[in-house]
């Protein structure tokens, strides 16, 4: 069985150690031993250390290599959305089977992948490309089929659950977090993709795909990242007797037509510090699913790295050489069911509202008053203890509200009309919160 391998870098390097390390126990697994036909990669002359391979086989020609008619599986991690797409897309038409940890090329066009995988009768596995060594996707696509799965609420970021847990931890604010989680490697130097959320919501419109049998691109997915919370939130959310994580969140619901319709969104969250995601701490990964008949599962461990993402790697490649051999395919692409993404507004959600308020009377009235008239109703009220703002000026009293499940957008518009009322000084900060009903 001859692999091209398309990326050589931190997983494509640890690829390339796992198969020669492994070799023996791949080839008893598969029932053939496995070669590298070639290694695609930007520079030939870098240095890449001692790893265990021919230089001979590294090459710039990337589709040379995946064209060569000695070539089963093509194995991606590159990244990025071109030229990964259209390597792949050649791949897959010609026969060859797919392994990839690309999770932005996925959730950007994973259709064009399936659909070239079914023309060319060829298997497409990325395992890897959500929460790193958790085998969690082949579970959605073939453990859980024959069960109907109604919510995946999951930690897919390890990059910000570290940091969220370094605020949790120390009282430390945003910035001097994300310092730690850069000095220690599990920020990149520009970490905009992880802390706004971009690389969490892709993932959650894989997750969204094979647990609803529906086509969810990264298009569909609210997204919100975690640069806006602060150490009073994290505060606010240890007096609740909560946590705050970004989390992805896919769910079955019915739309405002009464059509069942799924919601997919990221962002960050309070949630109780029973809830079973609340204690995965440090830069690990969980994601929690709900199933009709299975119940509650829970899928924990390391969610990036080099050889975590490369063991899912390896995963998927015996069952491709398992499937070639035995002249079988893999189960093909499920969406069947193309179900309608409905609007963030329609999400039912709760929220936390932190207002900085003048203390005399009638305020309170007036504020609840406010969300009675977007229909939202109130679970708590509780008066924190007053601070002052950044200009300086003193504040008379905080008010730390916390709602019902409401339409999103029906809390969103209540914020907005508080952000009007003369009694409302400012809001400290919004929160949503989950888990809690």
């Amino acid at each position: 069985m001859r692999l091209a391998i398309l990326g050589c870098g931190t997983v494509g390097s640890e690829v390339v150690r796992l198969l020669h390390e492994q070799s023996a126990d791949l080839a008893a697994r598969i029932g053939a031993p496995l070669e590298i036909a070639g290694i695609a990669v930007r520079r030939l002359g870098r240095d890449r250390g001692d790893l265990p391979v021919d230089p001979e086989l590294f090459t710039t020609d990337a589709v040379g290599l995946i064209k060569r008619d000695d070539v089963d599986v093509v194995v991606e991690v590159v990244g990025g959305i071109e030229p990964a797409r259209s390597w792949l897309v050649d791949a897959l038409r010609a026969g060859k089977s797919v392994v990839t940890a690309n999770k932005a090329l996925l959730a950007e066009d994973g259709a064009a992948l399936h659909d070239a995988a079914a023309d060319g009768r060829a298997d497409l596995y990325y395992e890897a490309s959500v929460a790193g060594a958790i085998p969690l996707l082949r579970p959605l696509r073939e453990s859980l089929h024959g069960d109907r799965i109604t919510r995946v609420t999951g930690i897919v970021n390890g990059t910000t659950n570290f940091i969220l847990s370094a605020m949790d931890a120390t009282g430390a604010g945003f910035a001097e977090a994300l310092e730690e989680a850069t000095e220690l490697g599990y920020a990149e130097a520009d970490p905009t993709a992880d802390v706004e959320g971009f690389d969490a919501a892709a993932k959650a419109a894989i997750l969204a795909s094979l647990a609803f049998h529906t086509r969810v691109g990264a298009a569909d997915v609210h997204r919100e990242g975690i640069t806006e919370v602060t150490a009073a939130d994290v505060a606010s959310a240890q007096a609740m007797g909560c946590t705050i994580k970004l989390l992805c969140i896919a769910a079955r619901g019915v739309d405002a037509a009464g059509r069942e319709s799924v919601s997919v969104r990221v962002h960050p969250a309070m949630i109780p510090r029973s809830h079973p995601l609340a204690s995965v701490g440090d830069a690990y990964n969980a994601v929690f699913v709900e199933a009709d008949a299975a119940g509650p599962l829970m899928f924990y461990g390391r969610g990036a790295g080099g050889a975590a993402t490369a063991s899912a790697v390896l995963g998927d490649i015996v069952a491709v050489g398992r499937n070639r051999l035995a002249g079988v395919r893999a189960p093909s692409e499920s969406a069947y069911a193309d179900l309608a993404v409905r609007p963030m507004g329609e999400a039912l959600t709760r929220y936390h509202v932190s207002l900085d308020v003048a203390d005399k009377p009638g305020v309170l009235a007036a504020v609840a008053g406010v969300f009675a008239r977007h229909d939202v109703s109130i679970a708590t009220v509780r008066q924190a203890p007053a601070g002052t703002e950044p200009a300086g000026r003193g504040v008379d009293a905080v008010l730390v509200i916390v709602t019902h499940v409401a339409p999103d957008a029906a809390l969103a518009a209540t914020v907005e009309e508080l952000r009007g009322l003369d009694a409302v000084r400012s809001i400290a900060s919004v929160l949503r919160v989950e888990g809690g009903e």
